[in-house]
């Protein structure tokens, strides 16, 4: 038998960098190694993608109605400042709740951030408290914001109609806080659930469960962060659309 050698092409020299490929060929190496990325991710952490970005898809298009439905109408839109005002000690505050609630979303991802990264180091009972402190800044703004629906209802705002003009403010109000608010209060019920079972030493024992099939998967504290952080940014997009436009 006849050996076949096969020449292959030099090495380059030490310290000289390869050119990438051009054209299609190099279309074909940037596609293989983002496959390559996409292919060490677990499960759950690209099913939470998904979740996320068809969710994206839900509020940006609650949002695009929202746009259209203000610049199509033609009685005047509330002013946010007046609407969403609270009186202290005789004077009239504007924003001053939806700061509040803000800045308490806003902290909440700090901590859900500490928490994430605690709980890779295996800190279980800093990573628990610290996603309890989250939970508790998100049932705050959650408690915020129905004290500010209660205020808008007394005040006579509804689905079909708005004392302070087009009535379009209430049913597009309603239904976007109200969708957000809905997620808000999940995460809050997922993020005690989780807390629970990482004080608990779910994750450092393998005790079978929800999220805790596996020794050491504290990679689902991270799935929550996500969830989380979503949540968070898609709140920025709310309170520049409705209160600061």
């Amino acid at each position: 038998m006849t050996d076949h050698v096969v020449d292959l092409p030099p090495s380059p020299p030490a310290g000289q960098r390869i050119a990438p490929a051009s054209g299609w060929r190099g279309f074909v190496s940037d596609w293989a190694s983002d496959q390559t990325s996409f292919k060490g991710v677990s499960w759950g952490k690209a099913m939470m993608w998904v979740f996320l970005l068809s969710d994206t898809f839900v509020f940006g298009c609650f949002l695009v109605a929202y746009m259209t439905a203000r610049m199509s109408t033609t009685v005047p839109w509330p002013n946010p400042s007046e609407v969403f005002a609270l009186t202290i000690g005789g004077q009239s505050v504007p924003l001053i709740l939806i700061a509040i609630m803000t800045f308490v979303l806003i902290s909440s991802s700090g901590t859900m951030a500490l928490a994430v990264h605690y709980g890779y180091l295996r800190d279980r009972r800093k990573a628990g408290a610290l996603m309890l402190l989250t939970a508790l800044f998100g049932a705050c703004f959650v408690g915020m914001q129905a004290f500010e629906w209660t205020k808008l209802i007394h005040e006579g705002v509804r689905p079909w109609s708005n004392p302070w003009g087009a009535p379009q403010f209430g049913s597009t109000f309603f239904m976007i806080t109200g969708f957000h608010g809905m997620h808000v209060s999940f995460g809050v019920l997922f993020l005690i659930l989780m807390a629970r079972k990482v004080l608990r030493g779910d994750f450092d024992t393998g005790r079978r469960g929800f999220f805790t099939s596996r020794k050491g998967r504290y990679e689902a504290v991270e799935i929550m962060g996500l969830y989380w952080h979503f949540v968070d940014l898609v709140w920025v997009f709310i309170f520049a659309f409705f209160y600061l436009w």
